[in-house]
């Protein structure tokens, strides 16, 4: 009969931790014990111990809470970040974030010419394939301790007999004031969803095995509801919530 090959260190950690927190040993929302802890008990280095962290990080179990350690994930646990979600325009003139953060560009944007995708060209109601003006910048705040992937998109079909025909219109947020002053009333809505990242952006934002990403697609719009942009913003989605402020309806009768 073939031998049974012994288990790798970080599997052993995982199920020692799994069974713990399915039998209660550690409670929802406490703490589980330190890299440093788990490393001396099972004899090996902090990797291995990240490693079978991941594993339940990827199953739900866990979660890691930036300067305060590893917790049992609980379902009533309030992440440490809550961001506003909005744009609001200054009395100067300028859009600006409701979230209030100051975000810094690894480089400056560059446009690009791309083809509207199916899903895209469906969010902007152009045909496929259409022609737009790209941006693509990495954005971090807090010294680097957030950051998020932002793309720009405009149709070249919004910027048909204006001055922007002929030279590419600045990336958000000044294109807000670019199309504002081109005689347009703006609105926003915006549309959110998770998955897992691909390799490129996971190594982009930092994101340790099994955290998945927010995708927030902004759709900028007329007050006739044709779409003049869109955002995509992609940051990590494993200790952030967001909020939203509906708007007041009128009462019906």
């Amino acid at each position: 009969m073939p031998t049974e090959q012994p288990k790798a260190k970080y599997r052993q950690i995982a199920d020692h931790l799994r069974e713990g927190i399915l039998d209660g040993t550690y409670p929802a929302g406490q703490p589980l014990p330190s890299e440093e802890v788990l490393a001396k008990q099972f004899g090996v280095t902090r990797p291995t111990v990240r490693q079978g962290i991941a594993e339940l990080r990827a199953a739900g179990l866990v979660e890691v809470m930036m300067g305060r350690g590893m917790f049992v994930r609980s379902p009533h646990t309030r992440p440490s970040l809550t961001r506003p979600r909005g744009v609001r325009r200054e009395p100067d003139g300028r859009y600006v974030e409701a979230d209030g953060i100051r975000w810094e560009r690894a480089e400056e944007p560059v446009a690009t010419r791309t083809d509207a995708p199916l899903a895209l060209a469906d969010l902007l109601r152009i045909p496929p394939g259409e022609p737009m003006y790209t941006y693509d910048v990495l954005e971090t705040a807090d010294r680097g301790r957030l950051r998020q992937l932002h793309r720009t998109y405009v149709p070249f079909s919004v910027l048909l007999g204006t001055k922007y025909e002929e030279q590419a219109p600045p990336p958000a947020p000044h294109l807000f004031e670019a199309l504002a002053e081109l005689g347009h009333e703006l609105q926003f809505t915006e549309y959110v969803r998770t998955r897992m990242p691909l390799p490129d952006q996971a190594h982009a934002l930092r994101l340790p095995d099994g955290v998945p990403l927010l995708q927030i697609y902004r759709v900028t719009l007329d007050t006739e509801g044709r779409p003049l942009a869109l955002q995509e913003m992609t940051l990590p989605g494993d200790d952030l919530e967001l909020s939203y402020e509906l708007p007041r309806r009128p009462n019906s009768r």
